[in-house]
């Protein structure tokens, strides 16, 4: 067996544009996704609210913006995903 030749065959590539559609798995997924985050959000600010010390207490809040961004980001894929959809009525 070329061992190259079956690196070759087990590399991804990426896709030149999303799906138009989001399968079951991949929504679970994202809403996997949305809820570590929101969690992370919400315990990196409750830490932050506990820290006496003045640069942990801002790292701490550094963190939980860092993880409500990626939720807010998150939110705004899936909206977009969601204007382009068309309902099934307006179909013709």
């Amino acid at each position: 067996m070329n061992m190259p030749n079956m690196n070759m065959q087990n590399q991804q590539t990426r896709m030149p544009e999303p799906p138009g559609v989001v399968s079951t798995k991949d929504a679970l997924y994202l809403t996997d996704m949305m809820s570590w985050n929101l969690l992370s959000a919400k315990k990196a600010h409750f830490f932050a609210g506990q820290c006496q010390d003045p640069e942990l207490k801002a790292e701490a809040e550094k963190v939980g913006q860092m993880h409500q961004r990626h939720y807010q980001q998150l939110l705004g894929h899936l909206g977009q995903h969601a204007n382009q959809q068309q309902p099934l009525n307006n179909m013709q």
